[in-house]
């Protein structure tokens, strides 16, 4: 008796590096691969692609699953445990193309996995997916290959992304509330102003006499609003879609990144937080072997912030010139005294990584006491804002009523 075929659908990659798709029968996806591999091609995917009916998967343009900083972070944390306990890189990539929970990281582990067997190293097989890996995860695996020590580079990617998850999750945490009571301000406001407004205007308007000050102005505002709200969303959408394609442009970034650090409130924030960045990459940098002019040109990126870039270049120069780190340092005034002392010291003793992660765990701790600060400062702030404008309001609303007795009379 035959055996029964199916249809498969595939993604397979040549020697030439090019990428291939299409359907093929066979009794088993191993069949199909077995038959690619003949072929001299190395299979990267295989599914079957009939009898999923309403259980096909569908995948909305632009909707997708997004890759995060998170997925990255425990993706090397696990790679590093499975090579630590003595499995191959190969076996190890196998086990994460399965097992990973994120569908479109799961099928990019399932590619590099691909690129390894072929012969491609891990740190050029990662570098095919550079919207995916950041450079420095790429240059760190690239030192570890070298030097013979792949799984500690990993544990120390892992431990970076790590801290660099949680740090974030600190700023997210304690800007929330803030952020929502600001939104609600604005919904509640404009809301008074298209729908109630008008109401109470009417009103008075039938009744004749001259409205108070303050309620003129409530009424122009609500004019004002009925006729622009439309075009400021349309407006507010467009500047929304520009600033996601254009805000990692260098030239927009001059513009607003260094007015971040001079603000009043949030300026230092944001400078602990690239300072923080800054040194926690170059550290784990340095302690992975990465050269010190490619480590500064990747940290450099890697901070976020403009006036750290221009910073590390010019200690680039310094360095290719013979110079120590710290002397360029001390002329940007986004490094305070201490971090320039704290490296000036890590060079001289030899152990610079320390110092770095040194730098970053206090300046971490840093992050953290200021943004609960500012949140202490500013839920207060906030409240006493959205009560005044919506107590303002409607004490302008109801200013008239003390005169419609008068008017009645």
């Amino acid at each position: 008796m035959a055996t029964p075929t199916k249809q498969f659908e595939f993604t397979a990659r040549d020697m030439q590096g090019k990428t291939h798709k299409s359907t093929m029968e066979a009794p088993t996806s191993a069949a199909v691969a077995s038959r690619l591999r003949e072929k001299g091609l190395t299979p990267l995917q295989v599914a079957e692609t009939g009898g999923k009916g309403l259980n096909t998967e569908l995948t909305i343009p632009g909707m997708g699953e997004k890759i995060g900083l998170k997925d990255i972070a425990i993706l090397s944390r696990q790679l590093a445990t499975m090579i630590s306990s003595g499995l191959s890189l190969l076996r190890s990539l196998s086990i994460l193309a399965e097992q990973t929970e994120n569908k479109a990281l799961q099928k990019v582990v399932a590619e590099v996995r691909g690129d390894v067997e072929t012969g491609q190293s891990f740190s050029k097989s990662l570098g095919r997916h550079p919207q995916v890996f950041p450079p420095i995860m790429i240059n760190m695996v690239k030192a570890g290959e070298v030097g013979g020590f792949l799984d500690t580079v990993l544990v120390s990617i892992a431990e970076n992304f790590e801290n660099e998850v949680k740090l974030r999750g600190k700023i997210k945490s304690a800007m929330t509330y803030p952020v929502v009571v600001f939104f609600i301000a604005i919904l509640a406001t404009a809301a008074m102003l298209i729908f109630i407004v008008p109401v109470f205007a009417d009103m008075f308007e039938g009744l004749g006499g001259e409205l108070p000050f303050a309620t003129q102005i409530l009424v122009y505002a609500s004019n004002i609003m009925k006729i622009g709200a439309v075009p400021l969303i349309i407006a507010l959408i467009m500047f929304g879609v520009w600033w996601g394609k254009n805000k990692h442009k260098e030239s927009v970034r001059r513009k607003y990144q260094p007015a971040f650090l001079k603000a009043p409130v949030f300026g230092p924030l944001v400078q602990k937080i690239a300072v923080a960045r800054f040194s926690r990459n170059f550290g784990s940098m340095v302690r992975s072997g990465v050269p010190i002019l490619q480590a500064l040109d990747i940290v450099g990126q890697a901070s976020g912030n403009i006036v750290i870039e221009d910073a590390t270049r010019a200690v680039q120069q310094s360095v290719r010139k013979g110079e120590s780190l710290a002397k360029p340092l001390s002329q940007h005034p986004v490094f305070p005294p201490m971090v320039v002392q704290m490296i000036a010291v890590g060079e001289d003793t030899g152990a610079l990584d320390e110092m770095l992660d040194k730098i970053a765990d206090f300046y971490d701790q840093e992050v953290e006491s200021t943004t609960e600060q500012l949140t202490s400062l500013i839920e207060p702030i906030m409240i006493a804002v959205l009560g005044g404008m919506i107590g303002g309001m409607v004490i302008a609303l109801y200013m008239p009523i003390f005169k419609v007795f008068d008017l009645i009379g």
